[in-house]
């Protein structure tokens, strides 16, 4: 990690013996390993959870590569559905609009005969609008 060799070891030995004494370094050796350890555990973590964002990401990258591709075989078996009907002969085929549909396009569906043949009575007024209508005798 560091490429220490033996002859900086036994410096950084002599150099620590000579500042903290023989007593008090078997436990500055403890504090400074455990300090090491807990900051080789840290980056070890790091190291690890980078790892596997990348890999989400790549997963995440696949996925949505995925679903492009079956949203576009989606969209061609649409297409090629509707030019299937278009083929069959619409032609010889009456078609009506469904109330459905026309609802959602915006549009009204047309009135039915039995609405077509009440054009001509008129029809009772409630009175709310004001007009008074005459009555026939």
């Amino acid at each position: 990690m560091f490429d220490i060799g033996f002859a900086e070891l036994l410096l950084i030995g002599v150099v620590g013996l000579l500042v903290v004494g023989p007593e008090q370094l078997p436990g500055a050796v403890r504090t400074v390993m455990a300090w090491v350890n807990r900051f080789r555990r840290s980056f070890d973590q790091i190291r690890t959870e980078v790892r596997r964002e990348l890999h989400n990401d790549e997963i995440m990258q696949k996925l949505k590569a995925e679903s492009q591709e079956l949203e576009r075989q989606v969209r061609d078996s649409a297409e090629s559905f509707d030019r299937e009907l278009q083929s069959l002969g619409s032609d010889d085929i009456p078609t009506r609009p469904s109330p459905h549909r026309s609802e959602e396009s915006g549009e009204t569906p047309p009135e039915s005969p039995a609405d077509e043949s009440d054009v001509g009575t008129p029809k009772a007024d409630s009175g709310a609008s004001g007009d008074k209508q005459s009555k026939p005798a």
